[in-house]
């Protein structure tokens, strides 16, 4: 018997009990469905993450503070009102009085960059136009931001503003398209608005720009729902903005970002807010900002992984057992293949192969459901509940994950089927057609 005999034997005797090996088939199903499905929960949100976190900023990257002494977010340390500091300036909390921080100078940028393992150092500029208007229509509140490098946006149309232009460029929200007064995001795209904005002495400054694309609304996105401007527009609307304030007065900032090497450890990051400290700073990752949530959520689907583990090794004892049952039903057959010259070796492998066999029916089945209930789980979640979260497919497969959750499953089954195997091919084969 050549090999394609003994595999087209073995695929042929797995069906000999087809109740037995169904249940058989139906239980291992069960650990691979889940299996699948957890390991596509898990590709979907981390995926997610990572665009989440393209969008929050750079990796190489951390923002930089310096923290009022009696700052808490509200009140002072003891429920009391936290002392005015004239060197402070709003955070841009919410919630009551206090929400200060320490406002950083042109001397602090320079402290910065000099402390050792910082690659650059750039003030991020807060920016407070009065409203954006398109054509003579209605006039809507409105907050910018920038993308620092590193960081992406999501884009209903369009691009992003180009930072090396000197043309004036945008990028507004989806929920702006038709409130400004077009008919959709491709309509807006070259069309020029205008933001308002008011100088120290409380005079309005009127700045033009033509809008370049779209952005969608996202989970942390980086500029949220403000519009996107590009640094020509920031220097003319900072410049704006800053008339009638004295140079010292102008350039107060909130916080910074500073850039480090892409290559570093964590160590070396580690080493970085620790001098940043020293100097009177606080820095902040991304890593720092969203690292709980990825943890969490690795958690949560180990453990899911956890309980389909459990299910498939409950379906191995259903194949032992299975094949335990095909052996002792067998016996005299086996008897007579070895009485025919079949050797101990090829039995053992044609019982191995049925094990592996009914590994791989149960494996596929299972992950074939998985993908079909998990890609349409996916999309209704996201027309309904998950409607808000742009852009998240919540249970994604990759076909790398598919294929080694098969093979797991396979190799599961044909390690549960080599008990039984070795039993088959020790049986004396005058005892086994004696056998009734």
């Amino acid at each position: 018997m050549n090999s394609g005999d003994l595999i087209s034997a073995a695929v042929s005797n797995t069906f000999r009990s087809k109740t037995r090996t169904l249940l058989t088939i139906l239980s291992i199903f069960i650990g691979a469905f889940t299996l699948a499905i957890t390991s596509g929960l898990g590709t979907g949100i981390n995926a997610y993450i990572d665009d989440v976190v393209s969008g929050v900023g750079a990796s190489d990257a951390m923002t930089v503070t310096k923290a009022s002494e009696d700052s808490d977010g509200s009140f002072g340390g003891d429920d009391s009102p936290a002392e005015y500091d004239p060197d402070a300036v709003s955070s841009g909390a919410s919630g009551g009085p206090g929400g200060t921080v320490i406002a950083l100078t042109p001397d602090d940028i320079d402290e910065l960059r000099a402390i050792d393992g910082v690659v650059r150092a750039e003030a991020d500029r807060r920016i407070t136009p009065d409203f954006v208007q398109f054509d003579d229509g209605t006039q809507f509140v409105a907050s910018v931001g920038s993308l620092v490098a590193g960081q992406t946006t999501v884009l209903a149309e369009g691009a992003e503003p180009d930072d090396a232009a000197e043309a004036l460029q945008v990028a507004i929200p989806q929920v702006y398209v038709e409130p400004l007064g077009f008919d959709d995001e491709a309509g807006s795209i070259g069309q020029t608005i205008t933001l308002g904005i008011t100088d120290a002495l409380r005079e309005s400054h009127l700045i033009q720009a033509t809008i370049v694309g779209v952005t969608e609304e996202a989970l942390a996105s980086p500029t949220g729902s403000s519009i996107l401007i590009n640094d020509a527009l920031s220097d003319a609307l900072f410049d704006a903005q800053s008339t009638g304030l004295t140079e010292d007065e102008a350039e107060r900032y909130v916080q910074a970002s500073v850039w480090f090497d892409a290559e570093a450890t964590p160590e070396q990051v580690d080493a970085l807010k620790e001098a940043l400290a020293d100097a009177g700073y606080t820095g902040t990752t991304v890593a720092d900002t969203l690292g709980t949530v990825t943890s969490v959520i690795d958690g949560i689907v180990l453990v899911l992984n956890a309980f389909a583990i459990i299910a498939l090794l409950a379906a191995a004892f259903g194949i032992v057992n299975t094949l335990f049952m095909s052996v002792q039903e067998r016996t005299r057959e086996i008897g007579l293949m070895k009485a025919m010259g079949m050797g101990s070796g090829r039995v053992f492998a044609m019982f191995s192969l049925e094990a592996t066999f009914i590994g791989f029916l149960g494996s596929a089945i299972g992950a074939v459901a998985a993908i079909g209930v998990g890609t349409a789980l996916s999309s209704v979640l996201a027309r309904t509940l998950l409607a808000d979260l742009v852009g998240l497919n919540l249970v994604a497969f990759d076909p790398v994950s598919i294929a080694s959750i098969i093979l797991l499953v396979m190799a599961i089954a044909f390690l549960a089927g080599t008990l039984p195997a070795a039993r088959a091919a020790r049986a004396d084969p005058v005892t086994s057609l004696r056998y009734e």
